[in-house]
């Protein structure tokens, strides 16, 4: 297999190991990172999203992270356009892109692009919840196959999200969502793609979640929080979601010590990769799975057998 004709996707869980295994490869088959975490593109969160460090920015080319201000909005769509555009100019230099990160999402965009629903308003998708709940699951379903024949053993019968979300999107973009899957543009080939996926043992990766957390607040994350607790960011935007804002505001305010802010981030961070696990389970079947206790034989191993 020629590797450096590829898009390599590395994902995994928070804290086992996909910068590192990243760098190492980009050195081996000529690379550059791209990133695709969600979190690391913003500038302003650096240490409580384990931006890479500046020695290993330093070792290989990296792209897309820390450039989005906290106070802007940035979606799934904004993050591909840019993806796609950054694949572009490292093909032209005769490199490898190298996608790196933990936001299965992104990984789906790219691979199997991005469903470009109209936006729905929160009233008119409660109306549909509320609908949902006076008609309960079996009619509800019922109501949704007449009015959106196309869905029949698409869904799960006694699936409620998605049966409300088919529901609300038949009905106010008079389309099916079939449909709009159907038209969803792709952009690469299944086989343009090398799909690596770290997965270190449970106990392993709960040691390397509490080091992080130290190392976190050695680095300076009470001080990232401060900063950005005076940047006054919307209540909905996604960076007030990253792991640590809230438990460290907590502490600022002196309603929990250090101790029981830094077993609150480890939990919700465990909590967190198992989430991830657990969409790997179901969205990454077809992914290449390491487990990268050895760093240096792991890449070796998979070299091997792509090389």
């Amino acid at each position: 297999m020629d590797l450096k004709s590829k898009i390599i996707l590395i994902s995994g869980p928070t804290s086992s190991g996909k910068s590192e295994f990243a760098i190492k490869l980009a050195k081996k088959i000529n690379g550059e990172i791209i990133n695709a975490d969600s979190m690391q593109v913003y500038k302003q969160l650096k240490i409580l999203t384990a931006r890479p460090k500046k020695n290993q920015l330093k070792q290989i080319k990296h792209h897309l992270y820390g450039f989005q201000s906290v106070t802007k909005k940035f979606s799934t769509g904004k993050w591909l356009k840019l993806a796609l555009k950054k694949i572009k100019e490292i093909k032209k230099r005769k490199k490898t892109p190298i996608f790196v990160g933990g936001t299965g999402l992104y990984f789906k965009a790219l691979t199997d692009g991005l469903v470009k629903i109209p936006n729905i308003s929160i009233k008119k998708r409660n109306q549909i919840i509320r609908l949902q709940k006076k008609l309960g699951q079996k009619k509800f379903y019922q109501q949704l196959i007449k009015i959106d024949p196309l869905i029949k053993n698409k869904i799960n019968s006694n699936d409620i999200q998605r049966s409300v979300r088919a529901y609300e999107i038949k009905k106010f973009t008079k389309k099916s969502i079939v449909k709009w899957f159907e038209e969803t543009l792709i952009y690469f080939e299944s086989n343009a793609f090398l799909k690596i996926y770290l997965d270190f043992p449970r106990d392993e990766l709960i040691l390397k979640i509490n080091k992080r957390v130290d190392k976190m607040f050695n680095n300076g994350a009470i001080k990232e929080v401060k900063k950005f607790n005076k940047l006054k960011v919307k209540r909905d935007y996604s960076p007030n979601k990253v792991i640590g804002i809230k438990e460290i505001t907590n502490l600022i305010k002196g309603k929990s010590n250090l101790q029981q802010t830094k077993e609150q981030i480890s939990i919700k961070t465990r909590q967190y990769a198992k989430r991830q696990s657990t969409w790997y389970r179901g969205h990454m079947q077809s992914w290449q799975r390491i487990e990268p206790k050895n760093i240096k034989l792991s890449l070796n191993k998979f070299l091997n057998i792509n090389y």
